[in-house]
């Protein structure tokens, strides 16, 4: 009964939305929770004759199977994707998502590396083997343009204008951003590029990758959370580490250095400023703490 509406939401997700298969997948696991919901109340409407109280309660089922306020909030976020579509194609005349609450998001704050010990996780590493290298560009490149790990293993060779000090990026979405790159990380690029990437013997189709195993073929996103996870450990930093805390790092002492807004998101290749202002938030955090700390009003 469901299955027109799906396909063509999937459709939709595809050429309008230009999402990865990935993204589409998770929305379309959304739309059979709440079909999952609909018949396990005995009841499968239709999507027009959805309501308010039906997704109401449908929240209250997902909480009672036990998934976390995060899960839940993205689970809905899906739902409301669904009825966007369903509004824009008049397959609904009104949208029952319209007034349906989110549960309240605590916002965990990730961990961020200070400098100091971004540079004591990259002096880690062992130049004397071709991946270390590899991998000492890597995270230069990474911190340097605050990439996403998906980026740094897609980052392709003619998208490197490194003479005038820019990389050009595929984000999500396949959007494109041009991104400034150190003097540090086009060094290390170089020195990869004709040191050690020139021995490899390069798998067809990966010609234009940067970044290669030994086999000559692309990166995974796995390998550098590995390795990365590594070298944090010989460093001695507990820390929750992942190749995301670098981009993260990057965000942060950005906007605690007083970088504008809108630059970050440029950077970052962020679609809306609120996900970027969570770096605000951030920074507020950090400096309540440092009240907390050394402020004497503060203290209890």
């Amino acid at each position: 009964m469901w299955e027109p509406y799906k396909k063509g939401y999937k459709a939709w997700l595809q050429l309008e939305r230009s999402l990865s298969d990935n993204s589409v997948e998770a929305y379309l696991r959304d739309i059979d929770r709440l079909t999952q919901y609909l018949q396990s109340t005995g009841a499968l409407k239709t999507p027009d004759a959805v309501e308010l109280s039906d997704l109401q309660q449908f929240v209250q089922w997902i909480a009672d199977l036990g998934l976390n306020a995060a899960s839940q909030a993205r689970i809905l976020s899906g739902i409301r994707s669904f009825y966007k579509y369903c509004f824009i194609e008049q397959i609904v005349r009104k949208d029952p998502t319209a007034l349906l609450e989110s549960p309240k998001l605590k916002r965990a704050l990730p961990d961020v590396l200070s400098f100091d010990e971004i540079e004591s996780i990259i002096s880690r590493i062992d130049l004397s083997k071709p991946e270390g290298g590899r991998n000492k560009a890597i995270l230069e490149t990474m911190y340097s343009c605050g990439l996403r790990v998906s980026e740094v293993v897609n980052l392709r060779i003619s998208c490197l204008y490194l003479d005038a000090g820019y990389i050009r990026v595929i984000g999500k979405g396949d959007k494109e951003r041009l991104v400034p790159i150190g003097e540090a990380a086009v060094k290390y690029i170089r020195i990869y590029q004709q040191e050690i990437r020139t021995h490899i013997a390069v798998k067809p189709g990966n010609e234009d990758i940067l970044f290669l195993n030994r086999r000559g073929s692309k990166l995974t996103r796995v390998m550098i959370f590995l390795f990365l996870r590594d070298l944090a450990h010989q460093a001695g930093i507990t820390k929750n580490i992942s190749p995301h805390t670098f981009r993260h790092s990057f965000a942060t002492h950005l906007v605690e250095g007083g970088a504008d807004l809108r630059a970050v998101q440029e950077m970052l290749g962020h679609e809306s400023i609120t996900t970027t202002e969570i770096y605000t938030h951030l920074d507020r955090e950090y400096l309540r703490e440092t009240l907390h700390r050394y402020h004497p009003a503060f203290r209890h």
